[in-house]
């Protein structure tokens, strides 16, 4: 369905059938979903209508003036921005069609179970096992760590190693995890804002069936690279106005704070403005290149972006601020729901800007992914890439 007049006239319908003013709101997100509003281009019966990704805005944007709810996307990122397009790429269409509608009307969040306190930056190091038992299903034992979202979540996205055998990257399996199941353990992890958005979880004999399984046995590393992907372009490729982000606090406080300017404030500002508006262009652009395929190592150029204007604009601001800038709002043990970077104070931005260049990839490793995988450099030398897992010094 690429016809723009039915697209239209399918918004009215909905809207017809399903006032927002006086429909629940969770009615309405379960009725736009299967009206295929949810996400155009996935395919009909999934929320779509194999429409062009291009045609969303032409339904947000109609739906919005009409003063629809939204499914809150920013709660359920993971799941939006993760999740689903691994799930639409490698999930059978029982899988499909138990996880995308809850998942996307934010009934049910996800989290990502994927870093570990051992295998971080080097993530095939990860030692999680999943052993097979005689019923078919699998049992899970391991630690994963720096999990958003990991307190309010029904499912999880899991890598864990299903064969210590063979070499890092090949030993490993994806699958979905039931965050109910008694053997999982959230514990808040405390970070420098004071909060805890992060999480450490704990696996005691998890038993996931085989059918929560995404991909074949041992493939797990090249299904969790959809992942991956998708997850930094979901952070650095956000959409965003003119002046969105970061950026917009700092240019509204030199606006309204004349008696803060200074000529090297300014200059620094300027520069930052204009690569703020550089990568928000950029990011238009690759979300049309993601209309037409699967994302690709570009999506690891934003997200380097994205972490150093934030840390370099939020320094800034602090800087700017004078003073003030010292203030913090509130130390107390708090698990938030989602990120707010521009609903907090200067301090908030400054300190939860720093794990930016952590979260979603280290900016170390993403360099090495831009090198090797877009400018066609030669890789390192990695000694351990045919050597058995069990056999890697720890």
């Amino acid at each position: 369905m690429t016809d723009l007049a039915e697209l239209h006239d399918r918004v009215r319908a909905l809207l017809a059938a399903h006032p927002p003013a006086d429909t629940d709101r969770l009615d309405f997100l379960r009725a736009r979903f299967d009206a295929g509003l949810a996400w155009v281009h996935y395919p009909e019966g999934l929320g779509g209508l194999g429409a062009p990704r291009s045609l969303q805005t032409v339904v947000d944007t109609e739906l919005d003036a009409a003063g629809a709810p939204g499914n809150d996307p920013r709660r359920i990122g993971i799941g939006l921005g993760m999740a689903a397009p691994t799930i639409l790429r490698y999930g059978t269409e029982e899988q499909k069609r138990r996880w995308l509608r809850p998942l996307w009307t934010g009934e049910e969040v996800w989290c990502q179970l994927f870093s570990e306190p051992g295998a971080g930056s080097d993530l095939a190091a990860l030692g999680t096992r999943a052993v097979r038992d005689g019923a078919g299903d699998w049992v899970v034992n391991g630690q994963k760590v720096w999990t958003s979202s990991a307190h309010l979540a029904r499912w999880a996205i899991l890598i864990a190693r299903t064969d210590p055998e063979v070499p890092k990257h090949q030993g490993i399996t994806y699958f979905v995890c039931d965050m109910t199941d008694p053997g999982v353990e959230v514990r808040p992890l405390r970070q420098l804002t004071g909060e805890a958005e992060f999480n450490e979880v704990f696996l005691s004999d998890v038993r996931i069936p085989d059918s929560h399984r995404l991909g074949a046995v041992g493939d797990g590393w090249r299904v969790a690279q959809t992942t991956l992907m998708n997850e930094r372009v979901s952070i650095g490729g956000m959409r965003i106005p003119r002046e969105g982000g970061m950026i917009g606090p700092v240019a509204a406080t030199w606006r309204e704070r004349p008696e803060l300017r200074t000529h090297d404030l300014h200059q620094r500002l300027l520069t930052l403005w204009v690569e703020a508006e550089v990568v928000r262009l950029t990011g238009e652009r690759l979300r049309q290149q993601l209309s037409v395929g699967q994302p690709g190592p570009e999506g690891s150029g934003m997200k380097l972006a994205f972490a150093r204007l934030n840390q370099e604009i939020s320094g800034l601001e602090v800087e700017l601020l004078g003073e003030e800038g010292l203030l913090y709002d509130d130390w107390t043990l708090r698990r938030p729901e989602l990120v707010d970077f521009t609903g907090r104070d200067s301090g908030y931005r400054y300190l939860r800007a720093k794990g930016n260049s952590i979260e979603g990839g280290t900016s170390e490793v993403l360099l090495n992914i831009v090198a090797e995988r877009v400018l066609g450099l030669p890789p390192e030398p990695r000694t351990d890439k045919d050597v058995a897992w069990k056999d890697l010094a720890r």
